[in-house]
């Protein structure tokens, strides 16, 4: 038997083939498909970000549990978080700050007002179950994003609550919370804080590092944010599992800011196996907009001094509303968000950075595009455009954080 030539039998099944389209992967999206590839990916994962200060903001307003506050299902502009915009960002388990201000370690009543912000927080998850839920574990996150429900995990802002007891690490950590930020603005009880120049201790105090020891046995990560340089480093030495910074920034592009992390840091951190999570207020990612916001506060305050008004008197708020219009706010932008993550990934890997925004907690100081919980698909477009892979923004979203939680629980249970 003859055989035909090869080409004249591939061309006899072609020509008895009906045509279909040719499918080609495009090696260049257009910047409206990465747009549509970010809005989707931002929907495809957990996107966790490892603080919000949604808590402080409701119990200045009178835990007001209303559906209009939380929008839901209406549209509301109070603060920068809420269900409804949560849901169109993409956002799945924000870590509800339980921020206690510092003045609550000098004056007393730091675990009272802890217990109280965690009660409003498990309120709204009671008021509200249909939307929210308590998160207390990587399982009990991807349990609510299957079922369309935003968690709402713990972290305490300021170790203060601890007060002198080390059993009081075990009562928060049955409580819900599964970080604690060792200190906020002052030093205290545990450790010397990055805004405090009075360095009481040199880094930790000897009851800062049972504190360390004891919230690795009991399973609540440690949060390096807001601490001196010094306890930074002795965490890093006591610590038996990662850390994270829950909302911090890179110090190399505002040199001297102490409360970002310099590369050393970033570096060993990156040892640890711990994460950064990148803080979106302006005064933590552009240098040039720092300074020139801090001399016109300046400005602001020596006016108000020169005029002898108080700036919520009536006359106060007036030279106020005129002093913005004069001497307008700067703002970075959501490029200068990607830069410090870009900086990260580029010093010590894709593992070791996530999102930290302090949303509800750095006021007025938003970068242009990402003003609120519903843009995170922003940053995923820009790191789609240079280039990061779906594995790569998977990570960034939430990946880096679990591996950190989950280390903290492992460890833990390996202690118990």
């Amino acid at each position: 038997m003859k055989f035909l030539p090869l080409f004249l039998l591939l061309s006899l099944v072609f020509a008895c083939t009906p045509k279909v389209a040719k499918i080609i992967e495009p090696t260049v999206l257009t910047d409206e498909q990465l747009r549509q590839k970010a809005n989707l990916l931002a929907h495809q994962f957990i996107i966790t970000d490892g603080h919000v200060d949604l808590p402080y903001r409701l119990k200045i307003q009178n835990f007001r549990f209303t559906k209009e506050l939380m929008g839901i299902p209406i549209e509301t502009d109070e603060g920068d978080f809420d269900y409804k915009r949560a849901k169109e960002g993409g956002l799945d388990a924000p870590f509800m700050s339980i921020y206690v201000p510092s003045s609550y370690y000098t004056n007393g009543g730091a675990k009272e007002y802890a217990d109280s912000l965690i009660d409003m927080v498990r309120g709204i998850a009671t008021e509200l179950p249909e939307y929210y839920s308590i998160a207390v574990s990587t399982a009990e996150v991807e349990t609510n994003f299957k079922k369309g429900i935003v968690s709402l995990p713990m972290g305490m802002e300021n170790g203060a609550p601890i007060e002198e007891d080390l059993g009081n690490v075990q009562h928060f950590y049955d409580r819900g919370i599964r970080y604690i930020t060792l200190t906020h603005s002052k030093d205290n009880q545990i450790c010397d804080s990055s805004y405090d120049t009075t360095r009481t201790y040199n880094g930790l105090s000897v009851f800062g590092e049972s504190v360390v020891q004891e919230m690795n046995r009991v399973g609540i990560m440690i949060d390096v944010s807001h601490i001196s340089d010094s306890t930074f480093y002795q965490v890093m030495e006591l610590s038996k599992v990662p850390v994270i910074a829950s909302h911090s920034s890179c110090r190399k592009f505002l040199p001297g800011f102490e409360r970002n992390m310099n590369d050393d840091m970033l570096k060993k951190l990156a040892e640890n196996d711990g994460v950064i999570m990148i803080n979106f207020g302006s005064t933590f990612l552009d240098l040039n907009v720092r300074e020139k916001n801090h001399a016109n506060w300046r400005k602001l305050d020596s006016l108000l001094i020169e005029k002898q008004v108080h700036i919520d008197s009536l006359e106060g708020k007036a030279l106020l509303k005129q002093f913005k219009i004069d001497n307008p706010t700067l703002y970075a932008d959501v490029e200068t968000v990607v830069k410090h993550i870009d900086h990260v990934v580029q010093l010590v890997g894709i593992d070791h950075v996530g999102f930290g925004s302090d949303f509800d907690g750095v006021g007025d100081s938003l970068p242009t595009g990402l003003k609120d919980v519903s843009q995170y698909p922003n940053i995923i477009f820009l790191l789609l455009k240079k280039g990061y892979s779906d594995e790569d923004i998977a990570k960034i979203c939430y990946r880096n954080l679990f591996r950190v939680w989950n280390a903290s629980e492992k460890y833990a249970a390996k202690m118990k």
